[in-house]
């Protein structure tokens, strides 16, 4: 095997194709990074954890057909040191010769039929085409809010509905929970689950995507989901299990709903959660009277007192909530005001919805609801912040 690839153009190649790598395994040939050149002169790098594989292919010069399997570590260390010039590698006998410029390595791979054969030419069921920016931005409105608990099933990976002309992406952890919603055009009725985790390593991927082309295609089979877009090919293993019936447990009303602006709601957040913080689960309480919000939060290391002039509808309130988990679902947002609305429901879990405001209206293609931290001992309930 030999190929030849400028020293750039091989990094981003590797850096894709590392996202699939993993260190938490007692599998060797898991830990490398699969090279295979054919005689067209094309270069398929691959890796994979059995759950995630990913495959990344480009045009190399000087090609010579062959394959072995180098440490994905060590490999990308090299290559990333290496002078922005013309990579030069050649294989023999499982042995890797890596020159650029002045500079010359030799490995040892290994030999590449000990690499695991991920099968992505079973039966295909379906195919979705995405827009690239529409995937990337439900993804990220959406897989913060899986929980991180590997032992919590299906919320941790996030819920794709598929539904005729219609996108739901969903997903959860008990505390707090995400649902956007978008047109689209050839969407099947279909739900699969994603593991969150994946679906953000594929975030990265397109952000970092300089592809002209801005479709992506998905390929589903019963166990598995490809993506394929800028000839990158990412094959999972879907999640499985019955998703939680989410839209039983939103509130359909509400008794109060305020709107201000984002910016200023952020940034008191921002400053609130200081002392936040320091103290217990990051804990601030929302005051709203009027048209005035009170945002306090205490700590054994002082006090913080920020205000904000709102509009509001309906009673006042008075609740507590993560500043995190506000934060977080703030952040996602590029717009200039937040409507924000509450709904009691005794004995059950909560929610806080964000949507967003465009051309002053409030679209609800996207929301967020977080379960409210309780400040009164003697009360439970369920509350729904909206934000757009």
């Amino acid at each position: 095997m030999k190929f030849s690839c400028s020293q750039q153009v091989l990094t981003k190649a590797f850096n894709i194709v590392s996202k699939a790598v993993t260190s938490r395994t007692t599998i060797p040939i898991l830990k490398g990074i699969l090279l295979r050149v054919s005689e067209d002169g094309i270069l398929t790098m691959s890796a994979s954890d059995l759950d995630l594989t990913i495959e990344k292919k480009l045009e190399v010069e000087g090609a010579e057909a062959g394959e072995v399997v180098v440490q994905a570590k060590l490999f990308g260390d090299i290559i990333r040191k290496l002078p922005n010039s013309m990579i030069h590698v050649s294989e023999q006998n499982t042995n890797l010769l890596i020159q650029c410029a002045n500079s010359e390595f030799n490995i040892v791979g290994f030999a590449a039929d000990e690499f695991p054969n991920i099968k992505d030419n079973e039966e295909i069921t379906d195919k979705i085409v995405f827009e690239r920016d529409l995937l990337n931005d439900m993804i990220k409105k959406t897989s913060f809010a899986a929980s991180i608990d590997e032992t919590r099933g299906v919320i941790t990976g996030v819920l794709i509905e598929m539904k005729e002309e219609e996108l739901h992406m969903v997903a959860l952890d008990g505390f707090r929970m995400a649902v956007a919603r978008e047109k689209i055009r050839n969407a099947k009725d279909k739900d699969i689950i994603i593991p969150a985790k994946i679906l953000n390593e594929i975030s990265k991927i397109l952000s970092e995507s300089e592809m002209e082309e801005t479709a992506v295609d998905l390929y589903l089979n019963p166990k598995k989901a490809i993506f394929l877009f800028d000839d990158t090919k990412v094959i999972l293993r879907l999640l499985e299990g019955q998703f939680v019936r989410y839209e039983d447990i939103l509130p359909k009303d509400s008794q109060c709903r305020v709107v201000l602006n984002k910016s200023d709601f952020m940034n008191s957040i921002e400053r609130a959660s200081l002392l936040a913080k320091i103290g217990k689960n990051n804990l601030i309480k929302l005051d709203i009277k009027d048209h005035n919000m009170e945002i306090t939060s205490k700590s054994e290391e002082g006090t913080v007192k920020e205000e904000i002039i709102v509009s509001k509808e309906g009673s006042d309130l008075i609740i507590g909530f993560n500043s995190k988990y506000l934060s977080d679902a703030l952040s996602l947002r590029r717009i200039t005001s937040v409507a924000v609305s509450y709904n009691p429901i005794p004995f059950s879990s909560s929610n806080f919805t964000i949507s967003s405001r465009r051309k002053h209206l409030f679209s609800e293609s996207t929301k967020n609801w977080l379960s409210p931290r309780n400040i009164f001992p003697n009360i439970r309930h369920m509350s729904l912040l909206k934000l757009g």
